[in-house]
């Protein structure tokens, strides 16, 4: 039987300029109940009033109707996506400030856990290190709800491994808002959408939003045409728009995986890249190439002896924690930063567009029309030259916003907007630092287009594990020993090349015996391994169907709660089914680096 609510709005109606719909409300007539161990992600658009949703549910704002119902001590705490520093000479000083702060002990427990100094000075703490102070502070409150805005913002890997095993354990409730596709998939279990205005909720996790989004569309598409011509236009869109770009990237993630298995292809099983290509035609596709180059700071070796050859369209993913030496990477592959020992050469003709965290090209005071076209009504957009309304519609906003200040902008407005001026310049090397920060999911499947149909080379520095695979070719993994990871894939080839890692060096070691003779040269495989080199590629694509029924047989979004058994044996079936044919993918890749080599 379903636990009674500990926190209600009921009847929902807000007013606010600028962001309004429906007439001048920008909520009406919303109800959202929260359960006390509910897990609910939040999802819409940048732009359309998660946020604020999210205050009213904490009561940091009135509504104009409707109630707030919450069980009396009922605790209610937000990590706010931009918390304020302002005032605090530590970030100790931060986390005890306000009426309802946690005890100091409790923060403490928690700082220590997630790995941050809180002496440290605000002012000189990075974003990581403030989004980890506020995440102290959140959790040493004892919140019986718990609003995330952003939580994985800043983070690095280890740290959203670290929240995510927390929020398993957590006993209340949490409503989240992110961008990041696997936190959300992995700790779930609802979803409310906020779109246009209208509030939706189904009990399923995240990882049936899509196939739930689709079938709304789908429906108000199919009414939509039956009205007049102006909602037919709407329903063009919906069908046109939104389902035909999530299956425009399917077809791009298919050519991805494609990329990777060329560049598997030139990298060895240690995980370096060959570098002796002989042909002028792959030489000229050459865009940066690293030999042998080092880096130290002090006693600290930071990269060792990496060694890379950066092709025209690769995609290269740079992961890593805090101060493994992601930006010290970066920073000598563009050039910016002279190795102590190695070289690394750029082409001539590289010219490169950066795309930073700090978003710092942005003023408030400026207005969309003056960041895009310098206050034009035209851009050049890479030798095209396009109507500034009609650009901004390619990167999911109302032209009417052309004269809207960037201050009123909301923080994936901005990110989205810095993506589209820059997206706009000329330039064959895009270097993208934590792209998707602030980013909601819809703009997510753009950027992943985007990036896809760009005929240069991207870097890209990123904690979102789902976006680096859905884009990278390449992914060099710092552990901060100075070693490079050299992978063929995505974060989660990377991660699997980890854990292998970790299980051969956990594995009792033999004792030393007398080493064999060497092995005789082998001239071909032997039976077995020539049996799975010819088997293998039937039985991947035999896997391949098999996997495609089971993800058509969970997108039913009615399935989980109709019949729960089912779907966690079709939940576990599919994860073994990914298991079994990326072991095999990897078997029949060892197999042909083989074949190669004795025909060699």
């Amino acid at each position: 039987m379903a636990q009674p609510p500990v926190l209600s709005l009921e009847n929902l109606g807000l007013q606010q300029g600028g962001l309004t719909v429906n007439d001048g409300w920008l909520f009406r007539d919303l109800d959202l109940h929260i359960a006390p161990r509910d897990r609910l992600a939040l999802i819409g658009r940048n732009g359309a009033g998660k946020t604020t949703l999210m205050k009213l549910i904490a009561g940091e704002i009135e509504m104009d109707r409707g109630k707030r119902v919450i069980v009396p001590g009922t605790r209610v705490v937000t990590l706010e996506q931009e918390p304020d520093f302002t005032g605090c000479k530590t970030l100790m000083d931060y986390a005890l400030h306000g009426d309802d702060a946690p005890q100091q002990f409790a923060v403490e427990a928690i700082a220590s856990q997630i790995g941050i100094d809180m002496t440290r000075d605000p002012k000189a703490a990075s974003g990581g290190e403030k989004r980890r102070a506020a995440i102290a502070r959140a959790l040493a409150s004892e919140p019986d709800v718990l609003l995330l805005d952003e939580p994985t913002n800043h983070l690095d890997l280890s740290a959203i491994d670290w929240l995510e095993d927390w929020l398993n354990r957590y006993t209340g409730a949490f409503v989240t808002i992110s961008h990041d596709r696997t936190f959300l998939t992995r700790l779930t279990r609802a979803t409310i959408w906020l779109d246009r205005g209208a509030l939706r909720r189904k009990d399923v996790g995240f990882g049936g939003y899509e196939a739930w989004e689709e079938q709304v569309y789908a429906e108000v598409a199919r009414a939509a045409e039956k009205l007049d011509a102006r909602l037919k236009l709407e329903a063009h869109w919906l069908e046109r728009g939104v389902t035909a770009r999530r299956k425009r990237n399917q077809g791009r993630l298919e050519k991805l995986w494609e990329m990777r298995a060329a560049r598997a292809a030139m990298i060895n099983p240690q995980g370096t890249a060959k570098m002796a290509l002989a042909s002028d035609d792959s030489k000229t596709k050459s865009v940066i190439t690293a030999e042998h180059i080092s880096k130290t700071y002090g006693d600290r070796t930071v990269i060792k002896d990496f060694s890379l050859r950066i092709q025209r369209r690769d995609r290269i993913g740079i992961v890593g924690g805090n101060s493994a030496g992601k930006t010290t990477l970066l920073k000598m592959l563009t050039g910016e930063l002279q190795p102590d020992s190695g070289e690394v050469t750029l082409a001539k003709t590289l010219s490169g567009v950066m795309i930073d965290q700090q978003r710092s090209l942005l003023s408030d005071e400026k207005t969309v029309r003056e960041v895009l076209a310098e206050g034009g009504d035209w851009i050049d957009v890479r030798g095209v030259r396009k109507h500034i309304q009609g650009y901004l519609k390619e990167f999911l906003f109302d032209p009417g916003l052309v004269e809207a200040k960037i201050g009123t902008l909301s923080g994936g407005e901005r990110s989205r907007l810095l993506l589209a001026r820059e997206f706009a310049r000329t330039s064959n090397l895009l270097v993208l630092d934590e792209p998707t920060n602030d980013l909601d999911l819809e703009t997510l499947d753009l950027l992943q287009e985007v990036i896809a149909d760009y005929d240069g080379t991207v870097l890209i520095v990123s904690h979102d594990r789902d976006f680096l695979d859905r884009t990278v070719t390449v992914t060099l993994g710092l552990d901060g020993s100075g070693t490079v990871d050299i992978i063929a894939g995505g974060y989660a080839d990377w991660e699997r090349k980890r854990k292998d890692r970790s299980q051969q060096r956990a594995a009792p070691k033999k004792a030393a015996a007398t080493p064999p003779p060497p092995p005789q040269k082998k001239t071909k495989l032997s039976y077995k391994d020539q049996r799975d080199y010819d088997l293998l590629p039937g039985r991947i694509e035999e896997l391949e169907g098999e996997i495609a029924a089971n993800e058509e047989a969970l997108a039913d979004p009615d399935l989980y709660t109709a019949d729960p058994d089912r779907f966690a044996s079709l939940t576990a079936r599919l994860e073994r089914l990914r298991g079994e044919k990326d072991a095999a993918e990897e078997r029949w890749l060892a197999l042909a680096e083989e074949v190669e080599a004795l025909e060699g």
